[in-house]
């Protein structure tokens, strides 16, 4: 592994499995510290242990601001400073517009957008203060998806949250880029990961015939894997992306050009 992210700090949300592993894996091979911001515990404590001593773990619900802070706080406490954050924890949701009450509105928007954006606040006054120093390299990074860039049906408030996270890394780019920090985000296709299967598992008697469907629908004919949408966030955090902002990133193994 190369070493772009030599000497600098990331705090990445839902960092306990799937493509948030995966990106704090990948930083950390890069030569990032880490902090692992997730709800749950036991996974993400155990990440961190295996990951060394360049990792620690937060137990953070993105939805609190004080606990938002309090990892903010760790990263700096831990490591001296802050240039990178991935804002990546979510949730999904599938099903009719009828099906969509309040609770499901809540819960899909509020995690996928609203928190999204307050981790991003959050985090604002420690990469300013990064900049100050002249650390150039500092970036605010979102998983989107390729739901914020196209559409379905059945898949309306999710769809209707990630759209959102496009317009908040347009606007957070034009808005923060005098200040040097740079915004981006990454729209991965259907990735493995093992909330995938889950709602596989929900939506699917079979599992496998499922994701056989989901390769179909990829003009390379594989499946996108967590370590495919890490490689891109680890580019976007790097200096190799220095003049890349307000950039939505497809992950899509080709579905966008169809």
């Amino acid at each position: 592994m190369s070493g772009r992210l030599e000497g600098m700090t990331a705090l990445v949300t839902g960092a306990a499995s799937g493509i948030g592993k995966a990106t704090a894996e990948r930083f950390v091979a890069e030569g990032a510290n880490v902090v692992l911001a997730d709800i749950n515990e036991a996974a993400g404590a155990a990440l961190a242990d295996g990951l060394g001593p360049r990792a620690r773990f937060v137990r953070v619900d993105h939805n609190d601001r004080a606990q938002i802070r309090a990892a903010v706080a760790a990263a700096l406490d831990a490591f001296g400073a802050l240039d990178t954050v991935v804002a990546n924890a979510g949730v999904s949701f599938a099903g009719s517009v009828d099906s969509a009450d309040d609770a499901v509105l809540e819960r899909v928007i509020g995690n996928n957008l609203v928190a999204q954006f307050k981790v991003a606040q959050e985090a604002l006054p420690a990469l300013r203060e990064r900049v100050k120093g002249r650390h150039l390299q500092v970036s605010i990074l979102f998983t989107a998806s390729l739901q914020s860039l196209k559409a379905k049906p059945n898949f309306s408030v999710y769809t209707a949250s990630k759209h959102g996270v496009i317009g908040m890394v347009r606007s957070l780019a034009l808005e923060l880029a005098p200040a040097g920090i740079r915004v981006n985000g990454v729209c991965p296709t259907v990735t493995d990961t093992p909330l995938l299967r889950e709602f596989t598992v929900a939506m699917a008697d079979d599992e496998e015939e499922a994701m056989r469907r989901f390769r179909a629908t990829v003009p390379l004919g594989v499946m996108a894997e967590p370590r495919d949408v890490a490689a891109a966030f680890a580019f976007l955090a790097s200096p190799d992306a220095r003049m890349i902002t307000g950039h939505a990133l497809t992950v899509d193994g080709g579905q966008m050009a169809m």
